[in-house]
């Protein structure tokens, strides 16, 4: 690809920048199983079901969208519900504290190659933004120390302060790239989750790149991806 052609690369962060992807997925499994065993419900959470029903939606979208797959209805309840309520919020919530756990313990870095491509677009002038539906993005890239490196952070939180559908749906995508004063048409989107790749094709954006953590080529290029990489070092 060109990077002459665009102005703006629209970043997700999980998956894309950073691994915390797979943080996520651990902290997702232990959740949901942790849950299923306790209401005794033989079918498990698997990575496919991360996939298929979690990946890239806002928090308590995917807790709701894999609910419903096992057919298992619970109140809403609130933001504010403690992390042990049997609420869609209190799993998100107690998914969210292990999520967070494990990143203070462990720490995170960003994925060389990811670095080495924004690197590059800063040198050249192209605008870069995170578009990421996790409330934890602030967090994720502190921990990695690149918060520096991006113009502007487009979050769980900002979507539902400023009241933006998440993933699949385009708005955040086409929030950050008005913000930066980018035409869609000249923004990349950058994406790994199928829910990512989806809103990116939604939007009308440039282009949309699929990165493949475990998605799979296939699936990214049938949910929306124009191109698939293995490393966004392969887009320099």
């Amino acid at each position: 690809m060109d990077w002459n052609e665009y102005d703006a690369a629209l970043f997700d962060l999980d998956g894309v920048i950073t691994p915390t992807a797979e943080v996520h997925m651990r902290a997702w499994s232990k959740m949901f199983n942790d849950f299923l065993v306790a209401q005794r419900v033989d079918e498990r959470y698997t990575d496919a079901d991360y996939h298929r029903y979690v990946d890239g939606k806002p928090r308590y979208d995917g807790v709701r969208s894999f609910l419903e797959s096992r057919g298992i209805t619970l109140p809403e309840g609130t933001r504010d519900d403690p992390s042990d309520a049997e609420t869609v919020s209190g799993l998100g919530n107690r998914k969210n504290d292990v999520f967070m756990q494990v990143l203070h313990d462990e720490g995170v870095q960003a994925y060389p190659g990811s670095l080495r491509l924004v690197e590059a677009l800063t040198a050249a002038g192209v605008r870069r933004a995170i578009v990421s539906s996790s409330r934890n993005a602030p967090a994720v890239l502190e921990a990695a120390g690149i918060t520096d490196r991006f113009e502007l952070i487009v979050h769980g939180g900002v979507a539902a302060e400023v009241g933006l559908a998440g993933k699949p749906a385009p708005d955040t995508y086409e929030y950050a790239a008005d913000q930066l004063g980018v035409a869609h048409g000249k923004a990349v989107v950058l994406e790994d989750a199928l829910s990512g790749v989806e809103a990116g094709a939604a939007g009308d954006f440039g282009l949309v790149v699929g990165v493949n953590r475990g998605a799979g080529a296939d699936a990214l290029r049938e949910h929306g991806a124009d191109i698939v990489v293995d490393d966004l070092e392969e887009l320099l």
